[in-house]
């Protein structure tokens, strides 16, 4: 899996088509550093210019095969080869951020380019829905985790997500597709009939939040949050990592939740915790 993350706060091919693209890439990364000290509306037209460069590159015959290690941009490629997934965001003057995406995905040899459109402030309850490319709750993703329930293949999804001035959030998303066509969510988090399509933890933007998936216990490991005192419960933007980690693991097709994970312990297995989860759902 190739991972490149960036915040903004090679192909093999011959003659002009090379030079084209590469300087189609320098006027790419060009304008894409440009955007965290420009304005809003500065940033609007920068990022106009971003995603014409991108698509243009991305809707080329060797855009599987091209290294994007000169442009400052968020890249996960599945492990498989089935999709690229390039995410930038848009720092605003209001401490809000606007991401941005691109999909690209390869099957049975056809490749396909989806658009996605950041519709965060559309998405009151981002644990819930079922999304797809034209409404996405936008995030930079930094890592893929490929799970597979019966016939059916998921990609789980580790992201970032700048959300205000006193707010940042992480956000667990899981990809799969139908009929090709991309869909944001799936219900594999929870128990019984009420089921989370995505996880999404809310921390002060002056903390940190540890999330990565560890491959020997099979579980996506993260700081626990808690409020720096009791009476801000409810409250994201005063927790941060109390020095334990909770996990989700891969059980019975499921992500199953673990509270007081002991990362000393590789032989931790999970176990069915009725505790509730912690996250921004309903």
């Amino acid at each position: 899996m190739t991972v490149r993350f960036f915040v903004l706060c090679g192909a093999l091919t011959f003659g002009p088509v090379v030079s084209a693209q590469d300087s189609t890439a320098a006027r790419l990364s060009s304008h894409l550093r440009a955007i965290p000290d420009a304005t809003d509306a500065e940033q609007d037209s920068l990022n106009i210019l971003v995603k014409a460069g991108l698509r243009s590159l991305l809707e080329a015959e060797d855009a599987f095969e091209r290294y994007f290690n000169d442009v400052p941009i968020t890249l996960v490629d599945a492990p498989d080869g089935s999709f690229r997934l390039f995410t930038w965001n848009l720092p605003r003057a209001n401490g809000s951020h606007l991401f941005e995406g691109f999909l690209l995905t390869r099957m049975n040899r056809v490749q396909a380019l989806f658009e996605l459109r950041d519709q965060t402030e559309r998405i009151p309850s981002p644990e819930v829905p079922e999304l797809g490319p034209e409404r996405w709750y936008g995030a930079l993703y930094y890592e893929v985790v490929p799970t597979d329930r019966g016939s059916r293949r998921y990609y789980t999804l580790l992201g970032w997500k700048g959300h205000s001035r006193t707010e940042t959030r992480k956000v667990i998303e899981v990809l799969s597709f139908r009929n090709g066509k991309p869909r944001f969510g799936a219900p594999l988090f929870g128990k019984g009939r009420i089921r989370a399509m995505r996880k999404v933890f809310g921390y002060s933007f002056q903390a940190t939040m540890s999330m990565r998936y560890d491959p020997d216990l099979e579980a996506i490991i993260m700081d626990h949050l808690a409020p720096s005192r009791e009476d801000l419960q409810g409250q994201p933007a005063f927790y941060g990592p109390d020095m334990t980690h909770d996990g989700y693991f891969w059980h019975k097709g499921e992500w199953w939740f673990g509270a007081n994970v002991d990362l000393r312990d590789k032989s931790t297995t999970v176990k069915p915790y009725k505790t509730p989860e912690p996250g921004l759902g309903p």
